[in-house]
């Protein structure tokens, strides 16, 4: 379990580069050598040509809110603690979306199109997990 009691996300054979890159405070997601599709979540398999040949590539951190929604109930222990909450898709610079957080702003004010930039929450001394908070356009 992390900190204030949320789970600790699963490191595997796929992810190990992400999450190692996370713990640096770093951004990164894979691309396939064979054909330079960016992708994220971390897979095995690129989904555009099914080449295993993969590398990770360091973001810019920055994106917009694509959607969102305010969680306002959530019975699951370690997340009641934290309500109200933003769970978003953050459409990155690179052109990948990914699911996270909005931090550092109150739910009222998080938009579709927000600009966001990466911070990341030090959870445990291996796992730092990125949420997203407001960046000035």
């Amino acid at each position: 379990m992390a900190a204030k009691g949320k789970p600790i996300p699963r490191v595997n054979e796929e992810s190990k580069g992400y999450w190692e890159a996370c713990r640096r405070h770093e951004l990164r997601i894979q691309r396939c050598r064979a054909c330079a599709e960016l992708r994220f979540y971390p897979r095995a398999l690129c989904p555009a040509c099914l080449s295993s040949d993969v590398e990770w590539v360091l973001c810019s951190g920055r994106g917009t809110v694509y959607t969102f929604t305010v969680t306002h109930q959530n019975h699951a222990p370690g997340f009641r603690e934290a309500l109200p909450y933003v769970l978003a898709y953050v459409e990155l610079e690179e052109g990948v979306q990914m699911l996270t957080n909005v931090v550092d702003c109150p739910p009222e004010e998080v938009h579709i199109g927000m600009p966001v930039e990466v911070t990341f929450e030090d959870v445990t001394d291996e796992i730092a997990v990125p949420r997203f908070r407001p960046r000035p356009s």
